[in-house]
């Protein structure tokens, strides 16, 4: 296992404190996590290489998979408890709540995926994580002790 002289802690030494709940709701505004005025998406979740008022580089971010099982799990805490309260209430019949669910699914998880990537870009920014830290040097990352076993198992 290598072991890299620019661990995470060392390479955010001497640079300023990002305050995380105000970036975070800059980018749950999709605006930009830095300055709050320019715009984060180019299109519904296309990412801004860099921010048109700061200038702030937006392309490092590694949003992946992340926004969207957070938007699936705040939508169903919130479909699942009206359904059941719908249910116990009225009793509808199935086609109703077909109709009422189905849409309402698909609104909220495709109004609220900006928004939870926004906000999990914003995080990224203020914690000066993956390309978001100036000092960081590509290819200089801590192999994690996982790797090199799964090194050593292919090698046999």
């Amino acid at each position: 296992m290598q072991h890299f002289a620019n661990t995470p802690e060392d390479t955010k030494k001497n640079l300023p404190k990002r305050d995380v709940f105000p970036a975070m709701l800059k980018g749950f505004k999709c605006k930009c996590p830095n300055c709050g005025d320019g715009k984060l998406f180019n299109s519904y979740l296309k990412v801004r290489d860099t921010c048109d008022i700061c200038s702030e580089e937006l392309f490092h971010q590694r949003a992946d998979d992340a926004p969207a099982y957070f938007t699936i799990a705040i939508v169903s805490k919130i479909v699942t408890s009206l359904y059941i309260w719908v249910e116990i209430a009225y009793q509808p019949d199935y086609w109703i709540h077909a109709v009422l669910w189905l849409p309402m699914i698909l609104i909220m998880c495709l109004g609220l995926l900006p928004l939870t990537k926004g906000a999990l870009i914003g995080l990224q920014w203020a914690n000066y994580m993956h390309g978001f830290n100036p000092n960081h040097v590509e290819g200089d990352d801590i192999e994690l002790p996982h790797e090199d076993i799964l090194a050593k198992q292919a090698s046999s």
